[in-house]
């Protein structure tokens, strides 16, 4: 990776080593020495070497004219210069970015196509053109496309491939395409990039399925969690309740961070401080006001809980033009709300029972809400999507869009929107469901 200071080198880098620990910085300069980072694939793999940008080019260039009579001197000048002490002193930046060049790397030159482009590129790009190695030339619009198209007029009489690539926005795809296009640079390298290419797809598909686990785990912790307390007395139990409650949801949120945190660990944005605030997440599981924004609308809980037999209940609330407010098709003993929000101490079941032994329980939990277990999906389905297609390049905060799960459930085949559903009414009456992380892929 070479190129003028300051023009997203080290943001490429950071994106196809899939490493947010790289400095990434505005200032000029951040990148003093050379960095080479070994990605490991499992079959294959490949290396990347982020290096600091040109400082003084027309000087360096006026030396090599001077140190090479002919063209097929040319390599050898630019070795020669490499090596000299001098030149090591006067000329820092430029011996530590030729260095790997010399020893045998391809070329990736990187410009910033929202600059225009101008004359005093030529002197690098001419250098880089005496190395006599393979090249490629990355437009990287950092702020805008508006001077891409003079960028590729110029580069393509430099180099042999120029595309454009914006590090900040690149997904899984058009990282691969990139890493494909590295075969053309070097015929040798073509198997080893070709099985590069395999193992990422495959661990593309590992993330998924490992996202999955994820979820379905989290969903049935959450659908089936309770906490209770045995006390001698009924109004002991009572006295107890609302410590019981505080402590069960405390236990929920922390149950949902701990899957966003092994998430984010999964995808590798560990740097990145991702939460449910920075995220701009309701702030817990319990703000039933954003229930219908994270989890399904009305019309489809009517329409899903018909499917699955159901429909007598949905068809009661459809006779009512709704005012119902799907109590009919959600059930769960919520008849007498006056409300389309559900609110939050109804959520999950606080009781107090007696014990066939004597004294009392105060019991909190287990929630048994229909859209209860499409909160939790849309939620982390939209986490899932911000992290999954988030470059480790892209440090930027994140924006909530929360109807994705409404658009999945919508473009998802009839039966299976309807095995979905069974299996969220199993959660949410604590049974068992076999086939959960199956119904969940289609999700992915």
């Amino acid at each position: 990776m070479v190129g003028h200071p300051n023009k997203g080198k080290s943001s490429i880098v950071s994106t196809l080593a899939r490493d947010d620990s790289i400095a990434i910085s505005k200032r000029s300069g951040t990148t003093t020495r050379s960095d080479h980072f070994k990605i490991d694939t499992g079959n294959a793999g490949f290396e990347l070497i982020d290096t600091p940008g040109f400082q003084r080019p027309q000087k360096v260039l006026h030396w090599l004219k001077n140190n090479a009579g002919s063209a097929d001197k040319r390599a050898q000048a630019v070795a020669n210069f490499v090596s000299d002490e001098k030149c090591k002193n006067q000329f820092p930046d430029e011996v530590e970015l030729l260095t790997p060049l010399v020893e045998g790397s391809a070329i990736l030159y990187v410009v910033d196509g929202s600059r225009p482009y101008g004359r005093e590129y030529e002197a690098e790009m001419e250098i880089l053109r005496w190395t006599g190695r393979p090249s490629m030339a990355l437009i990287n619009p950092i702020e805008n496309n508006n001077h891409i198209e003079s960028w590729q007029n110029a580069l393509a009489q430099f180099f042999k491939i120029v595309r454009v690539f914006n590090p900040m926005q690149a997904d899984f795809n058009k990282q691969v395409d990139l890493l494909e296009a590295f075969s053309h640079l070097e015929p040798n390298w073509k198997f080893t990039l070709e099985q590069v290419v395999i193992d990422l797809t495959k661990h593309h598909q590992t993330l998924i399925e490992q996202s999955v686990k994820l979820l379905s785990e989290m969903l049935i912790d959450l659908c089936n969690y309770q906490i209770e307390q045995k006390v001698l007395t009924e109004e002991q139990a009572k006295l107890l309740q609302p410590a019981l409650v505080k402590k069960y949801n405390l236990h929920m949120k922390e149950r949902e961070r701990s899957a966003y945190r092994d998430l984010c660990h999964l995808y590798s944005h560990r740097q990145s401080s991702l939460s449910i605030a920075d995220l701009k997440l309701p702030p817990d599981l319990f703000d039933s006001e954003q229930w219908y924004a994270w989890g399904l609308n009305k019309k489809q809980l009517a329409i899903i809980s018909g499917m699955t037999g159901a429909a007598a209940g949905a068809a009661v609330d459809l006779a009512v033009a709704g005012h119902s407010f799907m109590l009919g098709a959600i059930g769960g003993g919520f008849g007498g709300f006056s409300s389309a929000w559900l609110g939050a101490n109804k959520l999950a079941a606080s009781r107090v029972k007696g014990l066939p032994l004597g004294g009392y329980q105060a019991v909190q939990g287990p929630i048994n809400n229909l859209n209860f277990p499409y909160v939790v999906i849309g939620r982390f389905l939209y986490v899932h999507e911000i992290l999954s297609l988030k470059t480790h390049a892209d440090r930027s905060d994140i924006l909530v869009s929360p109807e994705r799960l409404k658009e999945k459930i919508d473009q998802m085949q009839k039966d299976q929107s309807k095995s979905l559903h069974v299996a969220c009414k199993k959660l949410v009456s604590q049974t068992a469901v076999d086939d959960l992380r199956k119904n969940l892929q289609s999700l992915f």
